[in-house]
C-alpha cells in the first residue's frame, strides 16, 4: 500500500462545507484515501508519521493543493482536429457540418491518442476526473471504439466517466451527420448493454462509471431517447446529452417537436438528478426552477460557448436557484484545450460582464470545479479533502512570477492570475500520476508527434474525399 504525506502546505483548500483555508497543514494518504489532515500547531505528529517505513514525504510549502478538479463535458476525441481553418469561425451546426466529414475517419489508433492528449492535459491542469461524450461510430472502423477509450484511460489513470454516447438520425432522416456516421438503434441499445456489463463499475471510489448519452435532440430519434432513458434507469447508471447549446437547435425542436427544448426532454423522461446537460445557454426563468427542482444538473463550458459565438449560460441564475452545476472543457476541437484551469478562469470572467461584476465569486468557480461536479456524478467521495475520502488531489506551486503579489487569497491566486498553470503534482487514487510539471506516464514530446501525423493523414483522406479544403 502506498503511503504519502504532503508536508507544511502553504495553503490547502479542502472544499469541506464551513472549513476554512489551511495554512502550513499536512496530508496523510495511505492507499487510495486521505487518512489524517493535520493542522499547522500538529507539526509534532506530522513529523512522526514521516519516520513510517514506506512513506514518501513530499514538500508542500509554497503550494495551493486543492481536491482534484472534475471535468463533466469532453470529447477527447476531438484534440487531433483542433485550430482547424475552415471551422475557425464558424457556429456549431456549420462547425459540426466541416468536422463531421474529418470524424468519419476515427479509427482505433486515433482514439487510443487522441484520449492519451486529453486525459494528459487534464491531468497536468489539476484535474482528476472526466467523462467525455463519446458519440462517433464510423461505419467502417471498430464497433469498440469506446472501449480502446476506456482501456486508455485506465493505463493513464485518469477516474473515468466514459459516456456511450449515440446519433440515429443521419442526413437522409432530417439530420446532420453523415448516414455512414449514425447507427440504428437496436445497435445502440445493444452495445449499451454490453459496455455497461463489462466496465460499470458501481461502488464507492469507483475509477470506471458508464454513462448513457444520446448526442443531442437534433441528431438522434424520439424513441431512442426514451429507450436509452428506459434502459438507464433499469440498469442504475446516468444520462447525458447537449441541450440549449444554441438558438439553432432550439428552433429544431420547436420546428420538429412543438416543444422547446426542455420540455421535449421531459416528455421522453429526460430530466432527474441521474441526468445532466452540457451548456444550458437558453433555459428561461421557468426552466431554471425546473431544473432545480428536478435535481437536474448542467455541465457549463464557458470557453466552447465563447468560441463558437453560442452565448453565455445564466449560471449566476441557476447556481442562486440550486441546480447542480459542474464544470466542463466541452471539446478539444471547440475549445482547442483540455485546461480545466483555463476553464475556472473563462467562468470566473465571462459571468463578470455576462451578469455583474460579483456575479461569480471565485469560490463559487472552486464549487463547480470540484463539488459541483462529484454532486452530478454521484460521488460524494470526490470533490472534497477529508479522512476517509478519495486521494485525487491536485499542487500548484506559488512561488512563481505569476503569482507574485497574490498573497493575500492564495486559494484564488491560479484563477485571477496567471494563464492556466501546471500542476507541480496531480494524485489520483492514491497513485502520482504527475509530479514537478510533467505527466509520469507520457511522452509529450512523442506523443505530440504521433498525434499530429495522424491528424495529418485524417484531414488528407478527408480533402481527397470530400475536395474540401480544410486547411
Amino acid at each position: 500500500m502506498s503511503r504519502y504525506l504532503i508536508r507544511d502546505i502553504h495553503t490547502l483548500v479542502t472544499m469541506v462545507d464551513g472549513e476554512p483555508d489551511l495554512h502550513g497543514a499536512h496530508v496523510m494518504i495511505e492507499g487510495n484515501k486521505v487518512s489524517r489532515i493535520l493542522t499547522a500547531n500538529e507539526s509534532d505528529i506530522a513529523q512522526q508519521l514521516a519516520l513510517e517505513p514506506d512513506t514518501e514525504v513530499i514538500d508542500g510549502s509554497w503550494c495551493v493543493v486543492y481536491p482534484g478538479f472534475i471535468n463533466m463535458h469532453h470529447h477527447l476525441y476531438q484534440t487531433l482536429t483542433r485550430n482547424i481553418p475552415l471551422v475557425q469561425n464558424a457556429k456549431l451546426f456549420d462547425w459540426l457540418l466541416g468536422l463531421y466529414e474529418v470524424w468519419r475517419e476515427l479509427r482505433e489508433e486515433a482514439v487510443e491518442v487522441s484520449t492519451q492528449i486529453g486525459c494528459g492535459e487534464l491531468l497536468l491542469s489539476g484535474c482528476t476526473t472526466t467523462s467525455d461524450h463519446f458519440y462517433v461510430f464510423p461505419e467502417k472502423a471498430s464497433a469498440e471504439l469506446l472501449d480502446v477509450e476506456i482501456e486508455t484511460a485506465r493505463r493513464i489513470g485518469m477516474r473515468f466517466h466514459p459516456t456511450r454516447g449515440s446519433m440515429s438520425r443521419g442526413k437522409s432522416d432530417g439530420g446532420l451527420p453523415p448516414d455512414d456516421l449514425v447507427q440504428t438503434p437496436d445497435a445502440i441499445l445493444a452495445d449499451c448493454e454490453r459496455v455497461i456489463a463489462k466496465y460499470h463499475d458501481p461502488d464507492p471510489f469507483s475509477m470506471c462509471r458508464i454513462i448513457l448519452a444520446p448526442c443531442s435532440p437534433f441528431s438522434v430519434t424520439t424513441e431512442l431517447l426514451t429507450e436509452t432513458m428506459q434502459l438507464a434507469r433499469r440498469l442504475g447508471v446516468r444520462c447525458h446529452t447537449h441541450l440549449c447549446e444554441t438558438i439553432d437547435e432550439e428552433q429544431f425542436c420547436l420546428e420538429t417537436h412543438g416543444l422547446r427544448p426542455l420540455a421535449y426532454m421531459e416528455k421522453t423522461g429526460w430530466v432527474g438528478e441521474d441526468v445532466w446537460y452540457a451548456h444550458g445557454i437558453y433555459f428561461n426563468d421557468d426552466e431554471i426552477r425546473m431544473l432545480a427542482e428536478t435535481r437536474t444538473g448542467i455541465s457549463h463550458c464557458p470557453s466552447s460557448n465563447l468560441r463558437l459565438g453560442s452565448g453565455i449560460a445564466p449560471i449566476p441564475k441557476m447556481l442562486a436557484a440550486g441546480v447542480p452545476v459542474g464544470l466542463g472543457v466541452d471539446g478539444s476541437a471547440s475549445n482547442d484545450a483540455s485546461n480545466m484551469g483555463r476553464e475556472m478562469q473563462m467562468a470566473l470572467l465571462v459571468h463578470r460582464v455576462g451578469t455583474a461584476v460579483d456575479a461569480m465569486p471565485p469560490r463559487d468557480v472552486l464549487k463547480m470545479a470540484t463539488l459541483g461536479g462529484a454532486a452530478i456524478l454521484g460521488q460524494p467521495e470526490i470533490g472534497r479533502l477529508q479522512p476517509g475520502g478519495a486521494a485525487d488531489l491536485a499542487m500548484f506551486r506559488l512561488d512563481r512570477i505569476d503569482y507574485a503579489g497574490a498573497m493575500t487569497d492564495p486559494a484564488s491566486a491560479i484563477l485571477f492570475c496567471g494563464s492556466g498553470p501546471r500542476a507541480e503534482l496531480t494524485m489520483v487514487n492514491g497513485r502520482i500520476v504527475v509530479r514537478g510539471g510533467a505527466l509520469i506516464d507520457i511522452d509529450e514530446e512523442a506523443l505530440f508527434h504521433r498525434a499530429n501525423d495522424i491528424a495529418e493523414q485524417m484531414l488528407k483522406d478527408t480533402e481527397r474525399k470530400t475536395g474540401v479544403k480544410y486547411r
